[in-house]
């Protein structure tokens, strides 16, 4: 497997994500479900064909990887089932009207050029689950290295890799190995 290379927004140096958004429904994510119609609390509204506003990225990803209308972990890159569905998110507060689809359609949105308010929320909420110091990269590691281990040995916590794919991101060797470093330099200080 190719491991991705950080992507760089020059506007917003500490926001790192590692995979676009081709890449984070190519892989395999949601299910194949999260561009599927739904019905939006936030905006009131019934929703679909919301990818199609990035129609360009999907050429050769088969429909069934963006729109499926049953969760299906086959789909998934890791093979199971990671994530949570729309209604506890929106029941959080964590999805905005502008996208109802959320942090994914946020994603796209930006990457394609967008800037919002909404911006440092979205990429707070980012930093905290997979940033250098997110709980579930974090969380990996740790895992990672009590098996001692390789960080590409996805035998170790597909759920945690596949939810850190649904936030466009996949552990690299040099982020492990950094990672590593700091505990060790930090046990040492």
């Amino acid at each position: 497997m190719d491991y991705p290379s950080t992507i760089f927004f020059a506007d917003f140096p500490d926001f790192s994500p590692n995979l676009t958004p081709t890449q984070i429904f190519s892989l395999g994510s949601f299910g194949g479900t999260y561009w599927s119609p739904i019905y939006s609390t936030v905006s009131g509204e019934h929703l679909r064909d919301q990818h199609l506003e990035f129609e360009e990225w999907w050429d050769g990803i088969p429909e069934n990887l963006l729109t499926n209308s049953n969760y299906q972990k086959t789909l998934n890159r890791y093979g199971v089932k990671s994530g949570t569905d729309l209604e506890l998110w929106e029941s959080k507060g964590w999805i905005h009207e502008q996208d109802p689809y959320g942090w994914v359609q946020w994603y796209c949105r930006f990457f394609s050029g967008r800037r919002t308010e909404d911006d440092m929320r979205q990429i707070r909420r980012w930093k905290a689950f997979t940033g250098p110091q997110g709980r579930f990269r974090r969380q990996l590691i740790s895992k990672i290295m009590q098996k001692e281990t390789s960080f590409s040995d996805e035998k170790v916590s597909p759920v945690i890799r596949q939810s850190l794919q649904h936030w466009a991101y996949q552990l690299t060797e040099s982020d492990f190995d950094g990672d590593v470093m700091r505990r060790v330099e930090n046990t040492f200080s």
